[in-house]
């Protein structure tokens, strides 16, 4: 008998290592998958189980060898961590390497994974456990790795094709062409794109085709066609797996129709040569077969996609020579711009606050959310009546029946608290609990609306950015504060206005046009402490009005400390302690806009940036009496003034002739 041989593996490879062109930059499109027959249902289901299996055996051998690791305290000692890491196996070619013996030991898993999917599946983890077993920049490590749950795996990633070897795609493969996808839904240009709801599958090309070579008898060379002579309706293509005996797995795509859309799906599909990647990822909604959709994400190589006129309205800020200041707070973003250069024009200023309409949409969609969350929290209850005690109402009918004489009476929904230990830690963890498939369905479609209220939000503060970059140009300045703080003080109040949302929108338009959002420390400036004319003006966080005894301006305190914001000079523009209040610069501004800048001062000079239906789409419950109204004058009670954010830019060093309090008085 003779004796096994050794596995072989492939050495490194000797060409020089492709390098992804215009700086790396990597933009993604996401096109849904028109997925109606119940076969290819069942095969995808199939697929994302075997994927899902593989993902779980390697986590699970990457946390056991992550406890070996750190367990290994004395060893790592004495001959090292990376002797250490490679005894265990702790790598990315490991991880491969265990991937590949899941798939090769579970044979029906074969039949629909291939060993590109799995390798990059290890690598996907392996990213999660270098997190963990490395620092990043700041010093910190992410947790220990952990086995995801079956509904958050939502993602196969696939294998980017190969830039130096033509059509070769290893794993998802997108083939067709945008000009036959038009053609084939629009009647050969007769009418507008239609796409149908069952949209067929394209066949695969059955023709010959030239190679472009001669034969040994010196006629042209044929070929049978395949997928990547296909120049019909776009559709993406997996062959199987090793042992698949069903064929190629054909998915049609469908383009996102819409205005303005037509013209980013030919900036991202016109040229094939710049697809990438493909990844094959799975959505959850409740109200199609089997509770799942299904999309692709295409990654080209280069930028995304700009509309002309966005386009011309960044050029056109980028011209404006102005700077700004802004002020983001609670309930409303107050921003106002002065000109760079004396003569360049006068103050303007911008508030986006909410309308009655939009507060009235907010309390009737928190009224909605509370409705969604009592019925899960019922059929939670139904499920699993012995974690839960009876409530008091409950007890004293039950004490009452007994005292009666009448047999007891079954209570299907128990309103008592949940069965604990003595430190109130519950007896049964809440994932191990029965659920129905009304509360599944309940939830699923509680999430879609969550993810449809955050998309919305993000939209509109893209939006808003881009007004406000138009009107006040992309050189703007910010506070530097911690808006986890404001969670603690005012909870999901700021869910209304997303103020971190805006301002980090804000820095994106900001780059975007040429400019830059300028992050200011609060410590040495003290905007809402101060005056144009540098005297200190103190106020409490319930006075929204600022009147100063040493000039008499009067105006709207979060503008005027927006108005100051545009005035403060950094010694070092990525260390928010280095800012400081140019008092000069602002008592300058003053004089010379007197008139102007009391107009800007007392309300908005510019449009409205808001939106027609505003955050209207966001579920907040109505707060009472959690903090005060961003709106100018006082409140008739007391509210706490905002604690010292952390991790933040703090108290600065002594700078003598930088003290924000120094005034021209």
């Amino acid at each position: 008998m003779q004796a096994a041989q050794a596995r072989k593996f492939r050495g490194k490879n000797k060409a020089p290592k492709w390098k992804k062109p215009d700086d790396g930059v990597v933009s993604v499109m996401v096109l849904p998958l028109a997925v109606t027959d119940p076969a290819d249902l069942a095969r995808l289901e199939k697929l994302f189980g075997a994927m899902w299996n593989i993902k779980r055996a390697v986590q699970r051998d990457a946390r056991a060898k992550v406890d070996a690791y750190w367990a290994a305290y004395r060893e790592r000692g004495e001959q090292g961590a990376k002797a250490v890491r490679q005894r265990l196996g702790l790598s990315r070619e490991a991880l491969e390497r265990c991937a590949y013996k899941h798939l090769e030991d579970a044979g029906h898993l074969k039949h629909h994974a291939s060993k590109a999917l799995a390798m990059h599946m290890a690598d996907e983890v392996w990213n999660g456990v270098q997190r963990h077993l490395f620092p990043d920049a700041t010093g910190q490590r992410f947790g220990r790795p952990r086995t995801g749950r079956w509904y958050d795996f939502t993602r196969i990633p696939g294998r980017a094709r190969s830039h130096t070897t033509d059509n070769k795609w290893e794993t998802f493969r997108l083939v067709g062409t945008l000009t036959g996808h038009a053609m084939a839904y629009t009647g050969g240009g007769r009418h507008p794109l239609s796409q149908p709801r069952r949209m067929p599958r394209p066949a695969l090309p059955d023709a010959k085709v030239p190679t472009g070579k001669l034969t040994a008898a010196g006629k042209p060379g044929m070929r049978k066609a395949n997928w990547w002579d296909h120049t019909g309706p776009l559709a993406v293509v997996f062959s199987g797996g090793p042992d698949s005996k069903r064929g190629d797995l054909v998915l049609p795509v469908r383009i996102p129709q819409g205005p303005g859309r037509w013209a980013r799906s030919e900036h991202f599909l016109a040229d094939p040569g710049r697809w990438h990647k493909v990844d094959l990822v799975r959505r959850r909604k409740a109200s199609t077969p089997g509770e799942w959709v299904y999309e692709v994400h295409l990654m080209i190589l280069g930028p995304g996609h700009t509309a002309p006129a966005v386009q011309q309205m960044r050029e056109q800020a980028a011209a404006l020579d102005r700077i700004g200041g802004v002020d983001g707070n609670v309930s409303n973003l107050s921003v106002v711009s002065f000109p760079a250069q004396p003569g360049g024009g006068t103050p303007a200023s911008t508030e986006i606050t909410l309308t009655d309409a939009e507060r009235t949409l907010l309390v009737k969609q928190a009224k909605k959310q509370r409705g969604r969350a009592r019925a899960l929290e019922r059929s939670r209850r139904a499920t699993n009546t012995a974690r839960y005690g009876l409530s008091k109402k409950q007890t004293t009918r039950a004490r009452r029946r007994a005292d009666a004489g009448l047999a007891p009476k079954t209570v299907t929904v128990p309103g008592g608290a949940r069965d604990a230990r003595t430190d109130g830690v519950p007896k049964q963890a809440y994932r191990r609990d029965r659920l129905s498939a009304n509360y599944r369905e309940l939830r699923a479609r509680q999430a879609e609306h969550a993810a449809s209220a955050a998309e919305h939000r993000r939209h509109r503060a893209r939006a808003v950015a881009r007004e406000i970059i138009a009107a006040h140009g992309p050189v703007l300045v910010v506070e530097d504060c911690d808006i986890r703080t404001w969670y603690r003080l005012w909870g999901k109040r700021l869910s209304q206005t997303t103020p971190g949302l805006l301002i980090s929108a804000l820095q994106n338009e900001c780059e975007a046009a040429g400019g830059r959002l300028v992050r200011a420390s609060t410590w040495s400036t003290a905007l809402s402490q101060h005056c144009m004319c540098g005297a200190r003006v103190k106020k409490s966080l319930r006075d929204r009005e600022h009147k100063c005894t040493a000039c008499g301006l009067t105006g709207k305190r979060d503008l005027v400390s927006a108005a100051l914001a545009a005035f403060v000079r950094l010694t070092d523009a990525d260390d928010p302690k280095t800012a400081y209040l140019d008092t000069t610069a602002s008592r300058h501004a003053q004089i010379t806009h007197t008139q102007a800048l009391e107009e800007a001062l007392r309300e908005s000079t510019t449009p409205s940036p808001n939106t027609l239906r505003g955050a209207g789409r966001v579920a907040v419950p109505r707060q009472r009496g959690a903090s005060a109204p961003r709106t100018a004058g006082r409140r008739d009670r007391a509210t706490p003034d905002e604690s010292r954010p952390r991790d933040h830019a703090g108290k600065p060093g002594p700078r003598p002739g930088c003290d924000p309090q120094l005034t021209l008085w």
